[in-house]
């Protein structure tokens, strides 16, 4: 008996055919579980319907590659996801837009007019020398009166040193700033 022989033999045994028609039944079951996965994944990432069915039959049409194409160029984001992030944007937008104010020192809640924070007496804002308004910090002109902003001394932003007006930084450049009293 030849080696021939012993080849086409087996060829044509029962063995071989259970063993080709079992390879043959994989082999399509493991195609269209590829075009199930590649219809699952487009629908999660994908919102047209039409296009979810073009890639559905490119994981079915070039057999085992096509979901290896189709991976290569899908979305790289599932549409849950980019909603969410959205959704986080459009939210942090909206708080920022209030714009609720707080001490920097403190955290507690002051208004946009306070120039001293009530609680620990932080200096939140310079008024103006002659209407008396809240500045911002980087203004050179007060918006209400038109009077020129003086420049802030290094010293003087920060907090006050015991907590009332007379003898904190604030006190004490308000009273540099007073004009001497006329004697009459």
């Amino acid at each position: 008996m030849t080696t021939a022989t012993s080849v086409h033999g087996f060829f044509n045994s029962g063995t071989w055919l259970v063993t080709r028609n079992l390879l043959v039944f994989f082999a399509v079951v493991f195609w269209i579980a590829f075009a199930y996965w590649v219809n699952k994944d487009a629908r999660r990432r994908i919102e047209d319907p039409w296009l979810v069915g073009m890639a559905t039959l490119l994981g079915l049409v070039p057999p085992y590659i096509g979901p290896f194409i189709y991976m290569l160029f899908r979305p790289p984001e599932y549409i849950e996801d980019v909603r969410e992030r959205e959704l986080e944007i459009k939210a942090m937008e909206e708080r920022l837009a209030k714009r609720d104010l707080h001490c920097p020192v403190c955290r507690s809640e002051v208004d946009a007019s306070f120039l001293i924070c009530p609680i620990c007496t932080t200096k939140l804002k310079q008024a103006c020398t002659n209407c008396k308004a809240p500045l911002e910090a980087l203004w050179q002109v007060c918006p209400f009166c038109e009077t020129p902003v003086e420049p802030v001394a290094v010293g003087e932003v920060g907090t006050l040193g015991t907590g009332t007006l007379g003898t904190g930084t604030l006190g004490t450049r308000r009273a540099a700033r007073r004009p001497p009293a006329s004697a009459g």
